[in-house]
């Protein structure tokens, strides 16, 4: 076998199970749920940008397609405005797992990402995650193109990026917003200025949460701070709690501002606990 073939099947692996998880947590979820579909019309042209599965063969656009060799259609403001904008963080800080979780922040995050996408897909909804060059848009096969695209992406900064948004964008960032908080605001006066709206998950492990541990202990950095030794770990137990807690408020605060619900989740938890949380969020 190649390398490519292996680096190919390395890549495959995970999704099919990551799916069916997200498959089952969104069924869990959309018992009882109406979709939010809505209708809508527009006509003022945001941007030119790659046919996708599942677009109408009418909505191409020609004149930009002769111009090169692939397909364009044309996407209105309105159209863009309705797609929900996705990120999930892939730092280094999300690949982490205490004793207390059953599993890694990342892999949570992943999970509540490809589940609301699937709530949002069978509600006839487009969703997009927020560095994409399209929408994805038509059920099964765009879950599926969805996952392989979060698989093939390389770990990221805390925060997204310099991400081009419509006015009016639906957005969910879901992350350990463990960043400084000032970054987190700029973050939040950029998606305020655009009138966007939506949610911020904020997901933690329960040791993260807690600070369990006694005695003499050795912290490692996961985004090259080196490291610490702590001699007494319980003297420094409220000291730690007192300064996540003014973090935490300092998100809540910012996203209140904004505009945007809080969702906030701990691993030992249900995922199907924070998806409801999340879903109801975007339809408020």
């Amino acid at each position: 076998m190649s390398e490519a073939a292996r680096r190919a099947e390395a890549l495959a692996a995970p999704l099919p199970p990551l799916l069916l998880a997200a498959e089952r947590v969104a069924a869990t979820v959309a018992a009882g749920l109406h979709g939010r579909r809505r209708v809508g019309q527009g006509d003022s042209f945001w941007q030119f940008r790659s046919f996708a599965t599942g677009d109408a063969t009418s909505r191409i656009d020609w004149r930009q397609s002769a111009k090169s060799h692939r397909t364009f259609v044309r996407e209105t403001e309105w159209e863009a405005a309705q797609t929900t904008y996705l990120w999930r963080d892939a730092s280094p800080s999300m690949r982490w797992r205490s004793a207390l979780a059953p599993v890694e922040k990342a892999a949570r995050a992943e999970l509540l990402l490809l589940a609301l996408a699937a709530l949002l897909l069978r509600a006839g909804e487009r969703v997009r995650l927020m560095d994409a060059a399209a929408p994805f848009s038509s059920g099964t096969a765009a879950l599926s193109g969805l996952a392989a695209t979060l698989a093939r992406q390389p770990e990221s900064a805390g925060l997204p990026r310099g991400a081009s948004l419509p006015r009016f964008a639906n957005i969910v960032v879901i992350s350990d917003f463990l960043s400084p908080i000032e970054e987190i605001r700029a973050l939040l006066g950029r998606f305020s200025a655009l009138g966007a709206r939506g949610a911020l998950v904020h997901i933690l492990d329960p040791a993260e949460r807690d600070l369990p541990y006694d005695g003499r202990v050795r912290f490692l950095g996961l985004e090259g701070e080196g490291e610490t030794i702590i001699p007494r770990v319980e003297g420094v137990r409220e000291a730690y709690r007192a300064r996540l807690s003014a973090q935490t408020a300092a998100l809540a605060d910012g996203a209140r501002e904004a505009g945007f619900a809080l969702i906030s989740h701990t691993t030992e938890k249900p995922p199907e606990t924070a998806l409801l949380a999340l879903y109801l969020a975007l339809t408020a």
